[in-house]
């Protein structure tokens, strides 16, 4: 296994909007510098639109969180869809890493998180979810008025139990996540 941490949408704007957003910026940093130790690549993933709007690639909200302590040897991918894969160059920059699975960690739960697992299978990746590594909207989901703590467990469920074509998906605890070196 060669895999690569990647972190989803963990930007300025978004971390105070999620549930836990600073605890969960903390367990992924944590993560991160587990897989640098071990010599695994680590990608964040950051959402931009178009000038003017809420994610204006300029705006400082765009930014990734600080909290996250990205240092220099990471890489930072921007997109413009919930599938991180979609018109970005991250499927290639996973090749040419040799990387065949991905640790999937980052927000929304339901949204950029849920589209790039399925995403990651679709390109023949296997996914490690991070069960406790990604988080919805503070507020849950009041439309199906699931909470935001529901909502996670539902998408664990879900992801884990979906028949997806390509790589496999597995959902792991943070503190059971393993980096194999490469």
């Amino acid at each position: 296994m060669r895999a690569a941490l990647l972190i989803v949408d963990m930007q300025e704007m978004l971390v105070p909007l999620v549930w836990r957003g600073e605890e969960l910026a903390a367990r992924i940093a944590a993560l991160a510098r587990k897989a640098r130790e071990n010599g695994v690549p680590v990608i964040a993933l950051r959402q931009i639109g178009a000038p003017g709007t809420d994610f204006d690639p300029d705006s400082p909200g765009t930014r990734v969180s600080g909290l996250l302590g990205l240092e220099p040897v990471d890489v930072v991918v921007d997109k413009t869809a919930t599938d991180s894969f979609y018109r970005t160059g991250l499927a290639g920059l996973l090749v040419d890493r040799g990387v065949d699975t991905v640790v999937l960690t980052g927000l929304a739960t339901d949204y950029c998180v849920d589209a790039t697992a399925r995403s990651a299978q679709s390109h023949g990746l296997d996914v490690v979810l991070v069960a406790d590594g990604h988080a919805p909207s503070a507020d849950g989901d009041p439309t199906t008025g699931l909470t935001a703590e529901q909502v996670v467990a539902r998408h664990n469920l879900l992801l884990r139990t979906a028949i997806h074509p390509g790589g496999r998906l597995r959902v792991v605890p943070s503190a059971e996540v393993e980096f194999t070196g490469p």
